[in-house]
């Protein structure tokens, strides 16, 4: 006789050796989980190539700044010789649109950080354009010891892994503490902002979200990562970036192949210049 007991039992499985499947949410979750992971590590690869951008656009400025200005200052002679030569009325507009470009504007002493002012190049800048020994540009950075913290990190302590809003406020100000730290290459910070987040409140383990809940994780997932695509491009794109992508393992020689050119420019724009005032 079959008690009630033994009526509201499941029946078991057969010793097939097969697992249940999984529910549907917990697919859900490791699509989810994954999704997080592909763009933090996007996220991290930006963020690393938006530091060596800004960084290859100082050293460009500091060494190769008034290598430009003294060929718009060339430029602007050149075309006022020839205004002057032929007095044609276009020429003498070319002239005065060219000695526009290389005018003192606010700002140029702090764009050029201590190359040149309003009234010129300084005395480092003089001497780099005449092959004398001058003082290197500042370098800022990051060393491989330093990357590797910031992606540790970055992976740790990214607000994307918050499920509460306290708790994503909280990363989001380590976080920019942190990329503060790398984008000065501060490695000893970089360890002790370490220390501070392994001393820190340990996260929540990720709790069941229902499906609705997923889906609309996984769409806001995808719309950031358009949004960090865009960013990558406008990156890639610029002139700073399109020049560092030709040798990112070398930023420094393709700075002194430019800075060959530009003196190889700099002194063709003083023959043709001698050459119009005779």
């Amino acid at each position: 006789m079959t008690t009630p007991e033994a009526e509201q039992q499941p029946p078991q499985p057969e010793g097939t050796g097969e697992e249940t499947s999984p529910r549907p949410e917990e697919r859900l979750e490791r699509a989810v989980r994954a999704a997080e992971q592909a763009l933090i590590e996007y996220e991290i690869a930006v963020e690393t190539f938006r530091v060596e951008v800004e960084n290859f656009s100082r050293l460009h400025h500091q060494k190769l700044g008034p290598m430009y200005a003294r060929l718009d200052e060339l430029e602007a002679q050149i075309a006022e010789a020839r205004a002057e030569r032929s007095g044609d009325p276009e020429d003498r507009r070319k002239a005065d649109e060219a000695r526009a470009r290389v005018m003192p504007m606010p700002g140029v002493e702090e764009l050029f950080h201590g190359w040149m002012d309003g009234d010129g190049l300084f005395p480092e800048a003089s001497a780099m354009l005449t092959d004398q020994a001058v003082r290197p540009p500042e370098r800022v950075r990051p060393s491989e010891e330093a990357r590797k913290l910031y992606r540790e990190l970055a992976r740790k302590a990214h607000p994307d892994l918050a499920q509460e809003d306290a708790e994503r406020a909280r990363r989001e100000e380590f976080i920019t503490r942190v990329n503060a730290a790398y984008a000065r290459g501060d490695e000893a910070l970089l360890r002790e902002l370490a220390e501070e987040w392994a001393a820190g409140p340990v996260p929540k383990e990720r709790r069941p979200s229902p499906a609705e809940e997923l889906y609309a994780r996984l769409e806001w997932l995808a719309q950031r990562k358009e949004m960090l695509g865009a960013v990558a491009r406008e990156l890639e794109e610029s002139a700073i970036g399109s020049m560092l992508r030709l040798a990112p393992d070398d930023p420094d020689k393709l700075l002194e192949e430019i800075a060959e050119q530009l003196l190889a420019d700099v002194a063709a724009r003083e023959a043709e210049l001698a050459e119009l005032r005779k």
